[in-house]
């Protein structure tokens, strides 16, 4: 005989409707998650680009502002500001320049006894 469906659980009657609820569920949440992780991707992207382009404007300013520097520390550029500012500066006369030795270095009476090595255990065991 048929079984009467009036007879059956709600839980009978509805498990297939959960199960494809659920299913649908979890394709619309993988389908969330994907949009998301390729925005996410696509910014960060964006991002690395815009700071390597700014990396290299702030190499191209620090190679000008490095050129810029080289040409005022000449001595030709120095001399010409020395001669605009009217600083009077003239050049050392050679009685003016001490020269000094350089120092020798300062050799220890005793070697051993500024260097402290560890001292090695030997244990018969190792070479």
């Amino acid at each position: 005989m048929a079984k009467n469906r009036k007879n059956q659980s709600a839980a009978i009657r509805f498990g297939p409707a959960l199960k494809a609820l659920f299913l649908c569920f979890m394709i619309a949440g993988s389908a969330v998650g994907y949009v998301w992780q390729k925005s996410q991707i696509y910014q960060l992207g964006r991002q690395i680009r815009q700071r390597e382009i700014r990396l290299a404007q702030l190499q191209n300013d620090d190679q000008k502002f490095n050129d810029q520097l080289s040409i005022l520390r000449s001595p030709m550029m120095l001399d010409r500001r020395v001669r605009e500012l009217n600083l009077g500066l003239v050049p050392a006369q050679p009685m003016q320049v001490w020269r000094l030795p350089e120092p020798a270095a300062a050799l220890p009476e005793n070697e051993n006894s500024t260097r402290q090595f560890a001292a090695r255990q030997t244990d018969g065991m190792t070479p």
